[in-house]
């Protein structure tokens, strides 16, 4: 399996023209020291980082996996010393607050960061993602004292965290939690059990944060009564040193399809007098704190499934440079198989599906920058309408097409793609999770459809289109070079409008038109933001107008944009007709004709 190689030309290129990183740098105080030069800087280091460290762990810890041994979960081997040298390295700390030890680059520079520790090993990347996660809900919604004894060593990387929301009886229905938290002086005993806690426990911190949903005392039923408590692994003592084990223990860790090198626990809570934990946020109000956690992961997630996109894309070009069969026309020499159209029309498709994704996922991240620092209120709110519109297109899109690439992959390597040596086998099964964690696609469809349409009448949706349009002026001055791209987003943008229009205009008369569309909403608007963000590369790319970027690139790239409206655009029109179909012959079906 060859190593993994950071494409930062394209990173590069993506932060720098369509996700709007050095407008931040100039405009917003906070990140005036995300120069290019840094930004350049930090991404050659993660780059060789991810290449040089983790990508040579992956294979291994795919195959010696995790075990329990008495109350501890151990991690394949030299994954510590390597989670140990990322720590020292600040890489947790990127985009965290400086009041509490952070680097406060943008979250958008995270982003890229990333996308190469899950493309390089995507079972150790979810460690400190979760660690991201719960840095931000404890800044948002802890107390000062909370904050400051578990900020600095969540930041700094000498510890880890988790998110404990799923129960045997709950799955995604977080309203049938059951763990419960009794009140003990200013703190709470916990008790209950949690499953598919991902990195519920390890080895390769000190000391672990767990973030609890349970009910608390007088808790009213359903979502209201859910709190959020952090427990951590140990207790600390008065002067912040690591106590006595808390009453929080792993029964178990799940044997799975992919990301084996990643312990999915079962936890278990107060078996032996109660877990110590203290509450984040008001009583009753934890699911509004979870999702501060929940939304770092969805995006985390999204980017997730570009980086091992992007990995399969690596593995199978190398392949196919190396791979020799059939002839050349005149039948004198075997010729690579990277020559043949069919082949060629796979790696294309790889190579252009991950590019729109990593782009819209890098234009997430400037939204969300955007929101937390723009200086009126107004243009944060703004930007915080579009970074919620982004989220499950990112989460949702991006792993379904992270599934498509990788299984690609598999292809292209022929019959020994599907032998495990070669590797690419383990891109899919480690692809496959994503579809389904942090809210399965399912979710994220109809929270795009039912929060993000039809709750605010698509007004989100009309500004974001709007962009779209406005970019039809700048296509036309490219001439024959651009005409094809132009017109398959005008195309793509029509039928995202007519779509939303059905959906506003029916649900009101069709109880589940919202749920039988969803899905293809998100896909449709998945492929037609890809080509979109495709379609102002081309711009920059035919103009060539990138100072960083090579004529190489801008002419791979302008070739991957044309590529991309010519073979992916035309689902947008399969995904509307679908959505025009209605619910009709979905829930024709009664349940005992399954």
């Amino acid at each position: 399996m060859p190593e993994y190689r950071a494409p930062l030309d394209d990173m590069r290129f993506v932060l720098n023209e369509l996700a709007g990183l050095p407008a931040l740098a100039a405009t917003i105080p906070d990140f005036e020291n995300a120069t290019s030069d840094v930004v350049d800087a930090v991404l050659a280091e993660a780059g060789r980082f991810a290449g040089e460290v983790l990508s040579p762990l992956n294979r291994s810890g795919d195959r010696e996996g995790v075990r329990v041994v008495g109350d501890d979960v151990k991690v394949a081997a030299h994954f510590p010393e390597a989670y140990r040298a990322f720590a020292a390295a600040g890489w947790v700390s990127l985009s965290g607050n400086p009041e509490y030890g952070g680097q406060g680059l943008p979250r958008v520079v995270a982003v890229p960061a990333g996308e190469m520790w899950a493309a390089a090993n995507s079972a150790f990347a979810n460690c400190p993602e979760l660690a991201g996660g719960a840095i931000l809900a404890l800044a948002a919604h802890a107390t000062p004292e909370l904050r400051a004894r578990y900020l600095p060593r969540l930041l700094s990387g000498e510890w880890a965290a988790t998110m404990c929301l799923t129960e045997p009886q709950a799955g995604t229905d977080l309203a049938a939690v059951q763990t419960r938290a009794e009140a003990h002086g200013d703190r709470y005993r916990l008790f209950g059990r949690k499953i598919f806690i991902t990195w519920g426990d390890h080895d390769m911190t000190d000391n672990i944060v767990h973030l609890v949903l349970a009910r608390g005392p007088d808790a009213p039923p359903g979502l209201k009564g859910v709190s959020l408590f952090l427990v951590p692994k140990y207790k600390l003592k008065p002067d912040g040193s690591l106590g006595e084990r808390n009453d929080i223990l792993p029964v178990s860790v799940e044997h799975k399809l992919g990301l084996h090198a990643s312990p999915t626990c079962v936890m278990a809570l107060g078996d032996h007098g109660g877990a110590e934990g203290f509450l984040i946020g008001r009583l009753h109000d934890g699911i509004a704190c979870m999702f501060t956690m929940m939304n770092h992961m969805r995006l985390g997630v999204g980017v997730q499934g570009v980086g091992l996109a992007d990995r399969a894309y690596q593995q199978a070009v190398a392949y196919a440079r190396e791979r020799k069969q059939g002839r050349s026309r005149d039948g004198k020499e075997r010729v690579p198989i990277i020559r043949h159209a069919d082949v060629r029309r796979m790696l294309l498709t790889m190579r252009a599906l991950s590019e729109a994704s990593r782009a819209i996922a890098y234009v997430a991240g400037g939204h969300l920058d955007l929101a937390d620092h723009a200086s009126e209120e107004a243009d944060r709110r703004r930007h915080q309408a579009r970074a919620d519109l982004l989220t499950p297109i990112v989460k949702g899109w991006s792993t379904e097409i992270a599934q498509e690439v990788a299984a690609l992959g598999v292809q292209v390597h022929g019959g020994m793609g599907f032998i495990e040596e070669t590797g690419a086998a383990q891109f899919l099964r480690d692809a496959r999770i994503t579809t389904i964690y942090e809210g399965t696609n399912g979710i994220q469809a109809m929270d795009l459809v039912g929060r993000k349409l039809l709750r605010d009448g698509g007004r989100a949706l009309d500004d974001m289109l709007g962009e779209m349009q406005a970019l039809d002026a700048q296509l036309a001055e490219g001439g024959a070079q651009l005409k094809a791209i132009r017109e398959a987003l005008a195309a793509g943008v029509r039928a995202v409008r007519e779509s939303s229009r059905f959906i506003l205009e029916g649900s009101a008369k069709d109880e589940n038109l919202a749920g039988a569309a969803a899905f293809n909403y998100l896909m449709l608007l998945g492929v037609v933001c890809g080509g979109w963000q495709m379609a102002r590369a081309a711009v920059v790319a035919a103009k060539g107008s990138s100072p960083a970027a090579s004529a190489h690139f801008l002419r791979t790239k302008l070739a991957t944009a044309r590529f991309y409206a010519d073979q992916i655009m035309p689902r947008a029109h399969a995904h509307a007709l679908a959505i025009s179909a209605g619910s009709s012959s979905i829930m024709g079906f009664d349940e005992e004709d399954f």
